[in-house]
């Protein structure tokens, strides 16, 4: 329980705040199915300005890798609503069930869904930026990174679609779990995220017995956690990506973002970093802050 707690709290220290901010110039449509796993519905709630700019943006509901429909807050879309994007809050499978890899494969599969959808909805495909709060900051930059070309041999015509976005703009992501607020520090459910046990919980599915078995080789554990880490994927292709970060931040250090702006602009990528000085995981008003986000998208979500 203490898990599903700690993944809540993160999500609570930004959107009560905003709860009040909702703009009524839009529309809500609840629970729209984006994928089936283990039998399982995948949902999304799609919110709709009334004077749509024909961009969208992508905000993973995702704290501590804990997602749940419950915390979806559209308070915390009102500066995206109000300048014109069309805003898809994604629900991801959650942990404990669920873990990193697989939540992933989720939001792979979100963007391809509404790229497909993108006609539906009166949004420009190529104009999807993605948005998110600790690890719906991880899970952004991972789509700004590992994005992946859809499979043209797909039955599903969703998985011929592209998972890529064209712009990031999150707050204090993890980014590099293996070297995490120094060099060498191990953060792959231990180490400063020994609370976050399950997310990092790998397994893989033994085809002869038909069932999951934990993963415990420690070579193959190291390999997952650099596959998980966003700065392992970066690229001269990536998606521009704006960073908000508390200096003070205890559970994700500073540093994580310093690194991955750092390793972005090595490779030309446009990556900008915010300080907010004294900080730590969330910080009152942080609504602020979705205005120089929003300059962001506005700036590279432009249509051309």
């Amino acid at each position: 329980m203490r898990r599903f707690v700690l993944g809540l709290c993160l999500l609570s220290l930004l959107l009560p705040a905003v709860a009040s901010a909702a703009d009524p110039g839009f529309t809500r449509t609840e629970d729209v199915i984006y994928g089936r796993k283990y039998g399982t519905a995948l949902t999304l709630d799609v919110f709709t300005p009334a004077q749509q700019n024909g961009a969208a943006i992508v905000f993973v509901v995702s704290g501590g890798w804990f997602s749940a429909h419950e915390a979806v807050n559209a308070g915390f879309y009102a500066e995206y609503l109000k300048r014109g994007y069309t805003v898809f809050a994604v629900v991801h499978g959650s942990q404990p069930k669920f873990t990193i890899p697989e939540v992933l494969e989720d939001m792979h599969r979100a963007l391809r869904f509404i790229r497909h959808n993108a006609d539906k909805y009166h949004i420009d495909p190529e104009r999807i930026g993605i948005s998110g709060a600790s690890a719906g900051g991880h899970l952004s930059l991972m789509q700004g990174t590992a994005g992946t070309l859809g499979d043209p041999a797909a039955k599903d015509p969703v998985e011929r679609q592209s998972s890529r976005v064209q712009a990031v703009a999150c707050f204090f992501p993890p980014t590099d779990f293996l070297n995490y607020g120094k060099p060498g520090q191990d953060a792959i459910g231990r180490g400063i995220l020994v609370n976050y046990h399950a997310p990092f919980d790998f397994h893989t599915l033994d085809k002869k017995t038909q069932s999951f078995v934990q993963i415990t080789d420690e070579q193959k554990i190291i390999e997952l956690g650099k596959v998980i880490s966003p700065i392992n994927h970066v690229t001269k292709d990536d998606a521009p990506t704006l960073i908000i970060h508390g200096d003070a931040d205890e559970l994700v250090p500073y540093q994580q973002a310093q690194i991955m702006v750092d390793k972005l602009k090595e490779v030309g990528v446009p990556a900008e970093l915010i300080n907010r000085p004294g900080k730590a995981h969330g910080w009152p008003q942080i609504e602020k802050d979705l205005v120089p986000m929003s300059d962001w998208f506005d700036k590279h979500l432009a249509k051309k």
